[in-house]
């Protein structure tokens, strides 16, 4: 339960729905309780009032006897209905405060594990799997939710209905209720270990089943990839065999399953036999009435549910505590990159680097060594390298994905850190080199940059990057779904609707990881004469292969495995050998 204790303050937010359903639980099983002794009642009255009627034979008054055990078998009949109406309502109740609790704290911890995800830093996520987190935040907080509310409402009803009872019981025959309890325990440790097995093969169907939605997911996103190699039947054929593992597993599970009920009336049958043997023997003695066998299988019947539910109680806390574990894992991990620091600051787009350098925490590669330079508001900065020079470990650093190892980084003369992390991210408009669209339309795919944006500036800003035209072209207009990750659109357009978007924002410092190396030449200097006119009072970083002649950069850094290997404007670095002289006299010798 150490697992589950995180979840005590929950309890605690919802303790009078909490408690209140507890009341509800024992007032419903106090009017199950009554009814079994309002049908002894009947049983003992009825067969009295037999007995008298048999003895008035002949007589005008056996007439009018009869009439009197009809009345009385109406009124016991009655009064058990009122009795089962009664706790009908107090089921129902019970359930709308437990059951309803659980939805609630269900929604919160949902909640709070989603907005705890969006908090964790970037190396987090290179840790863990988009499978792995959705499994705990959907299948993992399904199986709390049981716990918080079936497993709680069966185990508080399942303590008061046994404790009343086995009191009534006891006040009719200690010794009956000691030969009738017998088969029960037998009964909980073969339902609890059962459900035990139940349990690992479900868990291992689960995990098989996860593998076949991967296998599904995968196949799926890369169907191109799979035509083109005519892959068709071999994907086919591998997931069969996943699939026939699958089955395999689900018919093992079936196989088990189908012993679980007949175990369980085997045992309540030999339950009711002890009752109705040894209750008629207590009945020729004289120390019972036969009322009173009736209560006992009654009873009995009521004890079945709540001895059974012992193991499926214990099944689903074990269950729980281990999703908990699991959601406790990522709850408990707290983000690298924090933000102490909150309120506005007006940026204006100065940066500097002093001496940074960076390690991934999660691979341990350094890469970035002792970067240094500085740019002032309306510069304009290109970052040239080969790939894996650290060129996009800088614009991370930049927008705070990751903490540097050493050195610092200022904005506007304040440390990075010492900025809140929000304004700072809201005042840079960052394209990716990895570029993702939502499945949504192209409107509000732009309009994410900036949630109150109008339509004019939309489409003003897919003119300045010279998608407007293709967005008309298709079907729908900038109201079309571009489907998942964009997949209903080139890459070039794509790459155009990223810049759109974070040109909405109209940042102070635009980020620009190699956005248009999908783009032709006619749109790219389409685009880039855009920059150079309207973008010339912010601060720009362009992150390349090639070296756009149409933009004059006042600062240019050649990045090579890390370290700045060199550093100048275009006329500077051309005067220099290097890099960036052969990329320039090769890029002209294609051109």
């Amino acid at each position: 339960m150490k697992a589950l204790s995180y979840l005590n303050k929950y309890f605690l937010k919802y303790k009078w729905r909490f408690l209140i359903g507890m009341v509800f639980v024992l007032a419903s099983n106090y009017f199950r309780v009554l009814q079994p002794k309002v049908i002894r009642e009947a049983i003992d009255k009825v067969l009295e009032e037999l007995a008298f009627y048999r003895s008035l034979d002949g007589f005008t008054l056996q007439e009018q006897m009869l009439e009197g055990i009809f009345n009385s078998l109406f009124y016991f009949g009655g009064l058990v209905l009122v009795l089962a109406l009664i706790m009908g309502v107090f089921m129902y109740f019970m359930r709308q405060t437990i059951i309803v609790m659980s939805r609630l704290i269900e929604y919160d911890l949902r909640n709070e594990i989603f907005s705890h995800y969006e908090k964790l830093d970037l190396s987090f996520y290179k840790k863990n799997n988009t499978g792995d987190l959705m499994a705990r935040i959907t299948e993992d907080v399904n199986h709390v939710r049981m716990y918080l509310g079936p497993a709680v409402m069966y185990a508080i009803n399942l303590i008061g209905l046994f404790v009343m009872v086995i009191w009534s019981m006891v006040n009719v025959s200690l010794e009956l209720t000691l030969y009738v309890l017998l088969p029960l325990p037998l009964l909980s440790f073969s339902i609890y270990y059962i459900s035990n097995l139940i349990n690992i093969k479900s868990a291992i169907i689960q995990k098989q089943l996860s593998r076949l939605n991967n296998i599904a997911q995968e196949i799926f996103s890369g169907i191109r990839v799979v035509k083109s190699y005519i892959q068709e039947k071999p994907t086919v054929r591998f997931f069969a065999k996943e699939a026939d593992d699958y089955k395999e597993k689900s018919m093992d599970l079936a196989r088990l399953n189908a012993g679980f009920f007949p175990l369980m009336l085997l045992l309540i049958g030999a339950s009711t036999i002890l009752t109705v043997y040894i209750g008629g023997l207590q009945v020729m003695k004289g120390n019972i009435t036969p009322g009173n066998i009736a209560e006992f299988v009654i009873y009995v019947n009521m004890l079945t549910w709540p001895v059974t539910a012992i193991g499926w109680v214990a099944s689903i806390v074990q269950r729980a505590a281990a999703s908990q574990t699991r959601i406790n894992e990522f709850l408990l991990t707290k983000p690298k990159v924090n933000n102490p620091h909150q309120g506005k600051f007006i940026s204006k787009g100065h940066i500097r680097f002093e001496n940074v350098t960076f390690t991934y925490p999660d691979t341990g590669i350094t890469a970035l060594k002792n970067i240094s330079f500085e740019l002032f508001p309306g510069q304009k900065m290109a970052i040239i390298g080969k790939t894996g020079s650290g060129k996009t470990t800088l614009m991370d650093l930049l927008v705070r994905m990751y903490d540097v190892t050493e050195g610092q980084i200022y904005i506007d003369g304040k440390k990075i850190q010492d900025l809140d992390l929000g304004m700072l991210r809201r005042r840079m408009g960052y394209v990716p080199q990895d570029v993702f669209l939502f499945s949504d339309s192209v409107t509000n795919n732009i309009a994410f940059g900036k949630k109150e944006s109008r339509e004019e500036e939309v489409k003003m800003m897919t003119r300045y990057a010279a998608v407007h035209e293709d967005i008309l072209s298709l079907e729908n207009g900038y109201e079309t779904i571009v489907g998942e990750r964009g997949v209903t659109l080139s890459g070039g357009q794509k790459q155009r609707i990223s810049i759109a978007r974070a040109l909405i924002k109209e940042p102070e410092v635009l980020l620009l990881d190699d956005c248009l190396s999908a783009v032709d030449t006619q749109t790219e200097q389409q685009i880039l004469s855009y920059f150079e006119e309207k973008l010339e009072d912010k601060t720009v970083i362009i992150i390349s292969h090639r070296i756009y002649s149409l933009l004059e950069f006042d600062n240019i850094i050649v990045l090579e495995d890390g370290a700045m290997a060199a550093q100048g404007t275009h006329s500077e670095l051309m005067e220099k050998k290097g890099y960036y002289k052969d990329l320039f006299e090769k890029q002209q010798e294609l051109h």
